[in-house]
């Protein structure tokens, strides 16, 4: 109602300036005598009749709309242009100055935006003044525009196609040429509809996908379905500087995630040796060993495990990074321990990032006991950031108590918590960072928690990412 009435109030506003500052009789002297447009505040919306549409028909689109414009002389219109452009139309493939009316080389015409002009009064002063600098009259004509579906946003055409009232979405996530949406169950009938007007109106997506369940946090990838474009889902992209390459339907990527993937890795200096339990594709192995650190990256999906190598090879880090294809536990009880006791002899520093935050709390009870020798000094114990996701109002002392309980020590006031990111409604993802205590390393009791394991693979794999082919 608010809106209606708004669009009432507008139009009558409207007349009455035109008629105010005597220019009703000049925007009838344009180029269909005897009419006087009604500058109505949605004059792009498309027509009516795309309502319900399922396929996409581009014609349909099609309409007429009038525009005020400035009758400009040439040797001055860059300089108009200029001066007005927070005036003129502003619309995807419309040009903002056409041909005279009159056909006449010695003049054109500037179009505005009806919405920001419809008398010479809206002008700025600044505007203005340059218009009378410029000799130029601030008599309004009008001009009929075509407008087709390539001139309209695309949240202006689904908003005109899906039923009203019901949420419109133009939100999704670029990953290399691929979007990828997650559309609504009443957004569904029109899904190949929505993919083409994605593709169509975001420059170098070539492909439309929807996911059609959640994360299968086994291998996290989920099943997706192409609304539109190519099928091909081999993606390129740059982040934080590094390039990497992956199969987008058989792993994890998220683009939300670059910040804190540089976070972390800004944390690691050249020297230093990093586990990385749930690696991926190598958003943290890869640009970590590009700074100089030494990489055991691991991950149980294959697709992973192969892309990673082929990250570490592209971005020509291979000889710093080892890869393993294990169980996330199996990692820790196998090369993490094989290599963890004479690393804490030495002075560089040591991380363990564990980025599963839907089990990654689970699995720290692997750490217990993990060595029975202890060094000379406990100067070099490792830093640990463990992902997890939490629902709880206080998330900080969720993953906190979580944390405590799968390695069964107290982490208050030992750690940092910190905030990744809000994945739902109530749902955040938190990142917890602790030294391991020596209590928990070198801990001789058997009063482990029950273990959550990870499904194994049927072949598992492990070997160096330098002997890879």
């Amino acid at each position: 109602m608010l809106r209606f009435l708004t669009r009432i109030y507008t139009s009558v506003q409207t007349q009455r300036n035109l008629k105010s500052a005597g220019v009703y009789r000049s925007l009838c002297s344009a180029s269909s005598p005897g009419f006087a447009p009604i500058m109505e505040p949605k004059l792009y919306q498309p027509p009516p009749t795309v309502r319900g549409m399922t396929s996409l028909d581009k014609e349909a689109f099609t309409q007429a709309i009038t525009v005020p414009a400035l009758r400009v002389p040439t040797r001055v219109l860059n300089k108009v242009v200029k001066s007005l452009k927070k005036s003129t139309i502003q619309r995807p493939g419309v040009p903002r100055v056409v041909q005279d009316q009159e056909e006449s080389s010695d003049f054109r015409l500037v179009l505005l935006d009806p919405h920001k002009v419809s008398s010479p009064s809206s002008f700025s002063e600044a505007e203005a003044e340059a218009l009378r600098s410029f000799g130029v009259t601030e008599e309004l004509h009008y001009h009929e525009l075509k407008l087709t579906y390539d001139n309209l946003k695309s949240e202006e055409v689904l908003e005109a196609v899906l039923p009203q009232g019901q949420d419109v979405t133009s939100a999704f996530s670029r990953v290399g040429h691929i979007a990828h949406m997650n559309l609504r169950e009443h957004q569904l009938p029109y899904k190949n509809l929505i993919g083409q007007v994605i593709m169509d109106k975001t420059p170098g997506v070539t492909c439309v996908v929807n996911k059609i369940n959640i994360i299968d946090s086994t291998y996290r990838n989920f099943k997706m379905e192409v609304l539109a474009g190519e099928e091909n889902m081999v993606a390129k992209v740059k982040e934080n500087g590094v390039t990497y390459e992956f199969d987008f339907s058989c792993v994890y990527w998220n683009p939300r995630l670059s910040t804190e993937h540089q976070r972390v890795v800004q944390l690691i200096k050249r020297g230093d040796t990093v586990f990385d339990v749930f690696a991926g594709v190598g958003p943290f192995a890869v640009p970590a060993a590009r700074l100089g650190a030494n990489i055991i990256a691991n991950d149980l999906n294959p697709e992973s495990y192969r892309w990673l190598q082929h990250n570490c090879k592209l971005n020509k880090v291979e000889s710093k990074v080892r890869a393993f294809n294990l169980d996330g536990r199996a990692f820790i009880q196998g090369p993490l321990k094989q290599e963890l006791y004479a690393l804490l002899k030495g002075k560089a520093g040591i991380h363990v990032v564990m980025n599963l935050p839907a089990l990654a709390l689970e699995f720290l009870d692997a750490f217990r006991g993990l060595l029975h020798q202890e060094p000379p000094c406990d100067e070099n114990l490792p830093t640990v950031h463990c992902y997890g996701f939490s629902k709880d109002n206080d998330p900080d002392s969720d993953v906190v108590a979580r944390a405590s309980r799968s390695l069964g020590f107290p982490l208050e006031g030992r750690c940092s918590v910190h905030f990744v990111r809000n994945v739902a409604p109530n749902k955040d993802m938190m990142c917890v960072r602790f030294p391991l205590p020596k209590e928990v390393l070198f801990c001789s009791d058997d009063e482990n928690t029950e273990p959550s394991e990870e499904p194994a693979p049927k072949r598992q794999k492990c070997e160096e990412t330098a002997n890879s082919t």
